[in-house]
């Protein structure tokens, strides 16, 4: 009982701490509002890992789907990210996130030094690069090599700005320093604390260097990088890059439905992820589903039924179809456009023991199939037809597991999967555009993994978006990346402008950051 009571202070201090937070100068002059050495390093791992983990699921839903064509919430005309009516606020509780969970993840990989703790050490540079790589790639240039150090000799309230490039050079090598830490076999010394792989440091290095694939992924396109060499480094050595090889390694947390342990969404959410909270979109359904000349829905993909759900109404849908909004629709036409429209299952996602997940082995296996089928790996377009059949098997038996909890139990067969493979929604051998039909399943496969569906859209401008004739918040423009909160570009002005006149345009939405194909394209 002692050990839960400090469990929920330790979670109120990680995820109260920085609610007021205004940018880095904030959080590098009051880290933690605790004196360090008052807990011990594994006292702080839960709290990331478990809040994190509720964060991470939280912006899934309230930004990643909204943005990048999910869902969309037509509850109301407060709430319109779909029309990207995003705001300074919105900006601010989105940089403090990122910096408040990256700030104590450094804060514990500090503690574990003073305390001999290399498991945690290990753990927390996985996890600071986990927060920061979000970070970087929702606003773009940001603090690195300085953040987090006003607590240190010789640090800094005011940090420079490092590139993008820079902040990924650097996360790599954060990357690199936690794989030889694990190299080392290190001892997690309290195993029923990690909720995810139960203090199993090969997991956590699988878990490491899967990151490293994504984020080289992220980079490809950036020739200076060379990405490719890398990635055939890893793969060369799985020994020494040991990578996720199923689903049983999945970055999955569990949580348990008891307090503290509860899932972001229990169940006082359901009004969030029925007919009047997130309607499923046009986009999302016409990419599942299969309709014949006459309009007739076909095939669905095995997925969708525990997506979503059918609108019951017969008054509204006779016909029992699939049915989704239009994501950015005018308020003129939102009524005509939301009749009908199917929305999130609530049934398995409203629970107190729903699982978050930072990143699958589906995801892995699409960065190979894109890797082969562009030569940066061996294997040509037969090694990517094997690596994406894989990803496609594994995002559905993933999600295979979760259509027990739906109102009525979805079961998926392998002949199931065979079927979906020789759809038209998903068959190799019928696809015109490959490198467009890996990132069209990948997006469906990212389905509420973080803000992944939304960095990997910018990067690849794969699924083709239609943007609504209501989006007027952004000029008709899906969001390019978070312009900087307005203290910090009157806390950090200097830095801030040095950033953006480097990254080429305003401190707008509409800027985009040095990876995505936006920028590659204009030559920025």
């Amino acid at each position: 009982m002692n050990n839960l009571k400090k469990i929920v202070l330790i979670g109120f201090i990680v995820g109260t701490t920085f609610a007021c937070t205004s940018d880095f100068e904030e959080i590098n002059t009051n880290p933690n509002r605790t004196t360090v050495g008052e807990i011990q390093a594994s006292g702080m791992f839960e709290p990331l890992l478990y809040n994190g983990a509720n964060a991470w699921m939280n912006y899934s839903w309230y930004w990643n789907n909204e943005l990048i064509q999910f869902t969309a919430f037509t509850g109301g005309t407060t709430r319109q990210e779909h029309r990207y009516f995003i705001s300074d606020g919105n900006w601010q509780s989105v940089w403090n996130l990122y910096t408040r969970y990256a700030n104590n993840a450094l804060h514990m990989y500090d503690m574990s030094l003073e305390q001999d703790e290399r498991s945690l050490e290990a753990i927390a540079l996985t996890l600071k690069v986990l927060y920061m790589s979000n970070l970087t790639d929702m606003f773009g240039d940001v603090p690195y090599s300085e953040a987090f150090t006003a607590r240190k000799p010789n640090g800094t309230t005011k940090p420079k700005f490092d590139s993008q490039k820079e902040v990924y050079l650097q996360m790599f090598a954060d990357l690199m320093e936690a794989n030889e830490i694990y190299a080392t076999k290190p001892i997690f010394t309290k195993p029923s604390l990690d909720g995810m792989y139960k203090g199993n440091m090969e997991q956590w290095r699988k878990f490491n260097n899967s990151l490293y694939l994504r984020l080289l992924n992220r980079v490809s396109g950036r020739s200076e990088m060379n990405t490719d060499t890398k990635m055939m480094e890893i793969l060369n050595n799985p020994e020494q890059y040991p990578i996720f090889t199923s689903n049983a390694d999945n970055a999955t947390v569990i949580f348990s439905g008891n307090d503290p342990y509860r899932s972001q969404f229990a169940d006082s959410n359901e009004g969030s992820f029925t007919s009047s909270g997130r309607k499923l979109t046009e986009q999302l359904i016409k990419m599942t589903v299969i309709s014949d000349d006459n309009g007739n829905q076909t095939y669905e993909d095995p997925r969708l039924p525990i997506y979503g759900k059918k609108n019951p109404n017969i008054n509204v849908n006779p016909d029992n179809i699939w049915k989704g909004t239009i994501a950015g629709v005018s308020e003129q036409d939102q009524s005509a456009a939301d009749r009908g429209s199917s929305w999130l299952n609530a049934a398995v996602f409203v629970r107190s023991d729903a699982p978050g997940t930072f990143m699958d082995y589906a995801e892995v296996q699409f960065i190979l199939a894109e890797a082969a089928l562009k030569g940066k790996i061996p294997g040509g377009e037969s090694a990517a037809k094997t690596y994406y059949e894989n990803a496609v098997t594994a995002s559905v038996e993933k999600w295979a597991e979760l259509g027990q909890y739906s109102e009525v139990p979805v079961s998926i067969t392998s002949t199931d999967i065979s079927t979906l493979l020789s759809s038209e929604l998903a068959s190799w051998n019928n696809a015109t555009n490959k490198e467009e039909l890996i990132g069209n399943q990948k997006y469906l496969a990212l389905f509420f993994v973080g803000m992944e569906a939304y960095h990997e859209y910018r990067r690849t401008g794969y699924p083709n978006l239609t943007i609504g004739n209501g989006a007027v918040f952004n000029d008709y423009i899906l969001p390019t990346r978070f312009a900087y909160p307005t203290t910090t570009m009157a806390t950090n002005n200097e830095n801030a402008q040095e950033a953006l006149q480097r990254m080429g345009g305003e401190n707008t939405m509409k800027t985009p950051v040095w990876w995505s194909k936006q920028a590659i394209e204009e030559g920025k």
